[in-house]
């Protein structure tokens, strides 16, 4: 080939390149960026609905005012209250005093230290003493009273009192009693006594059936010495204390039947006596 045809193609080849790389970046320049997506606005429509017309609202009648004349105040008259409801308290009449019979008896009985007749003065002192009515007249009162043997009274000092009323009633009893049978051993009799002022206890007679009963033997330490006193000797113990007991009767044949108020008094002192120890 030639070198002038040479020189030719070479710089056609270098113009279509260069024009080849210019029209390449023109195109990338001249692409735009792809539009941002935008918010489309939002529509709200608003109608107004045409107020109505607001009837006015009609005066009350108004009322005849009607003219009072001034009243003088009326008193109602003043009803009494109702009483309160007050408790009755509660009374009990005095027991009947022994009759005579019961002395004669009671004079005659001398088991567990004349008995009989130690329950007939009690009985006799407390029907002297009137009624018991609950609240101040009431009380119970602890004598120590000594009887002579001849029936009269040498001493009756109080051992204490609940109630002072019962105190004074009892005294004044016992000062006007009227005169006693001999006492059953021909001795001084001298006991304990309580008189029971209460509207809700009378006491109760005691039972007799059980008193031809040897008494328990007392208890006595045979090793018991003051130091300066003889010593005494031992003393044995007693054997036939049991086998005695076994023969002694159950009963005393002249001690007569006993009430049946006095049997079921009897019952409840000892329900109540020996319930207790299982409490």
């Amino acid at each position: 080939m030639p070198p002038v045809s040479y020189r030719l193609l070479l710089a056609l080849a270098l113009s279509l390149g260069a024009h080849t790389s210019l029209l390449v970046l023109g195109k990338v320049q001249a692409v735009p960026p792809p539009p941002a997506a935008t918010e489309e606005p939002l529509r709200v429509d608003l109608t107004l609905v045409p107020a109505q017309p607001v009837k006015p609202a009609r005066p009350a009648p108004a009322t005849p005012r009607l003219e009072t004349k001034p009243t003088k105040p009326v008193h109602a008259p003043e009803m009494p209250s109702p009483p309160a409801d007050e408790k009755t308290p509660a009374e009990l009449a005095a027991p009947p005093a022994p009759t005579a019979e019961e002395w004669a008896l009671a004079s005659t009985y001398t088991p567990k230290n004349s008995k009989r007749y130690r329950y007939a003065w009690g009985q006799q002192v407390r029907s002297m003493m009137g009624t018991a009515i609950e609240g101040e007249r009431q009380g119970m009162v602890r004598l120590r009273i000594e009887i002579a043997p001849d029936g009269k009274l040498v001493k009756a000092d109080v051992l204490w009192s609940t109630s002072e009323i019962a105190e004074t009633l009892a005294l004044q009893a016992i000062r006007s009693m009227p005169s006693l049978p001999r006492t059953p051993t021909g001795k001084p009799l001298v006991f304990e006594k309580t008189i029971s002022l209460m509207p809700f206890e009378t006491g109760w007679p005691p039972i007799y059936k059980y008193d031809c009963l040897p008494d328990p033997p007392s208890f006595s330490n045979r090793f018991a010495w003051d130091g300066s006193s003889p010593q005494p000797a031992s003393r044995a113990p007693r054997e036939n204390t049991a086998a005695s007991r076994e023969a002694a009767p159950t009963e005393c044949p002249d001690a007569g039947p006993d009430s049946i108020e006095a049997e079921e008094k009897d019952m409840e002192r000892q329900f109540k006596e020996w319930g207790s120890l299982g409490e």
